[in-house]
């Protein structure tokens, strides 16, 4: 009974403050209620807009045209792209773009598609992938010194990722292609054990046991 008073006594002293601010009240409810709504219906879009765009993704994989070109490979994920940007699966359609036209030695093409894709998604969890593709595009097309670099930053930027292990193992391929057996095998030591590398540390580890028989292994490697 004590409680019950208490809470009239409350409505009572609390009931002309209501009155009196009952259109800020109403405005602020409704507006509190609009923004509700369209959080709501943003997130609710932006999740089917990504279930789309996977859907879209795959039914394109299984649509390509018997031996497409690799221009019509790249132009159709890059339609995709375009389509569904801000999702997930419009990364994957840009690099597989990218990846489509490296794979038909078109390296320059490639790398610009790599290096765009980093410059507007570098928070992306495919920026690792973008970047060593950069690399590898660089190393491909013979610009050792710049696809050096380009691994490189794989291994700082994202450096417990599967990326920087092939990087380092690149590194080392790249160092070893300059006459930098030093800095190559130390590259191939690191990839050699890690517990994770698989065939990739046995390769690291056959290029090492190559490098000890060459002559020049035990000469301060020289500059590029």
């Amino acid at each position: 009974m004590e409680s019950q008073d208490v809470s009239t006594e409350v409505l009572i002293k609390f009931w002309p403050w209501l009155e009196a601010n009952r259109k800020r009240l109403i405005i602020v409810g409704t507006g509190a209620a609009v923004v509700l709504l369209v959080w709501y219906f943003y997130t609710t879009r932006r999740e089917q807009k990504a279930v789309d765009a996977g859907v879209a993704y795959t039914q394109l994989q299984l649509s390509l045209p018997a031996n497409p070109t690799p221009q019509q490979v790249a132009d159709a994920f890059l339609k995709l792209a375009g389509q569904y940007a801000g999702t997930l699966a419009a990364d994957r359609a840009q690099l597989q773009a990218a990846a489509a036209l490296f794979e038909a030695g078109r390296y320059a093409d490639a790398q610009v598609l790599f290096q765009k894709f980093l410059n507007t998604n570098d928070g992306s969890p495919l920026a690792a992938a973008a970047q060593l593709g950069e690399a590898a595009s660089l190393e491909a097309a013979g610009k050792l010194a710049d696809a050096a670099t380009a691994y490189l930053a794989v291994v700082k930027s994202h450096p417990e990722s599967n990326e920087a292990l092939s990087a380092k193992f690149a590194l080392g391929r790249v160092l070893e292609a300059q006459g930098q057996l030093t800095e190559a095998t130390s590259y191939y030591q690191e990839v050699a054990r890690a517990p994770l590398a698989g065939t990739l540390g046995s390769e690291a580890g056959l290029r090492l046991s190559q490098i000890s028989a060459h002559p020049a292994a035990s000469k301060p490697a020289g500059k590029s």
